[in-house]
């Protein structure tokens, strides 16, 4: 009979005494950096209080740049999420054709500056379809006309949809060939196993770069204002020529500039802590 009595039970640490073991609380505390966001946030708001004139009305005059700034690159960012994963993809893939393809598309992108690609995209696109519809005999090609914010998305998709790729097929790759193999041996096909076991975990790996990602491009939107956007920077740049105040107009800009990326950076930062895992 004793072979099958019950092992007698584990000591367990009463909940008091976990408290106070290092690591084992919970993280409770803020993080100090966003001192560093309320510190810019009140400099903006003492230069609008005891100089409204003329921070207070450039504020007001390029207010709808800061919501066209942060709207496109929102919208750039879902979008380069998506085309990073196809490119990732197609760099892991065993098809010759997809292979080259997607590398293709990598090391072009990669190789020409951003703001040529922007410059292209606007000035350049617009004429070729032009002329294939002149030469289709289309009449709704010939008289395409360029949507600037359209095609400004377009362009920084593009270039940064070739950056994200990398750092999906990193993510990828980071991750031990056998979670793929555990997930086919259970029945899984390949792509069912790359949903569920693989890219769940690379998006962990990959999150620190795709946050340095989203704020890089931020500030690369600001490039969107030489194909007529009027985003901050371009309505920074008309009051200026208005007004003749460089100094004022550009500082105001370039708080409002660091006051978005050190909030996405601390919310980038809180998401990290909230998917930290330990390896």
């Amino acid at each position: 009979m004793g072979r099958f009595m019950s092992a007698p039970d584990k000591p367990t640490l009463p909940e008091e005494e976990l408290d106070h073991i290092p690591g084992s609380e919970p993280s409770t505390r803020m993080d100090a950096w966003w001192w560093l966001v309320a510190l810019v946030v009140g400099f903006i708001a003492l230069l609008l209080i005891f100089k409204p004139d003329p921070f207070w009305n450039i504020l007001q005059f390029v207010q709808d740049g800061i919501v066209i700034t942060v709207t496109v690159t929102l919208i750039s960012f879902v979008l380069m999420l998506g085309i990073g994963m196809i490119g990732g993809l197609g760099r892991l893939s065993t098809n010759r054709v997809i292979y080259t393809i997607s590398t293709l598309y990598v090391e072009l992108v990669r190789g020409i500056p951003l703001l040529v690609q922007l410059i292209a995209w606007y000035f350049a696109v617009p004429v070729i379809i032009q002329y294939m519809g002149k030469a289709t005999g289309s009449p709704a090609l010939e008289g395409f006309q360029a949507d600037p914010i359209v095609l400004a998305v377009i362009g920084l998709v593009f270039c940064y949809g070739a950056y994200m790729s990398e750092i999906y097929r990193a993510g990828i790759q980071s991750i031990p060939k056998g979670q793929m193999e555990a997930a086919r041996s259970l029945g899984m096909t390949y792509f069912q196993a790359m949903r569920h076991v693989v890219l769940p975990q690379a998006f962990r790996v990959i999150l620190p770069p795709i946050g340095n990602e989203f704020i890089a491009l931020l500030k690369d939107s600001s490039l969107v204002s030489v194909v007529a956007v009027a985003d901050l920077t371009r309505r920074g740049r008309e009051y200026s020529s208005m007004h003749f105040n460089p100094i004022e107009v550009w500082l105001l800009v370039a708080l409002l500039y660091l006051v978005m990326t050190l909030f996405s950076a601390r919310v980038v930062n809180w998401i990290e802590k909230k998917t930290r895992f330990e390896r």
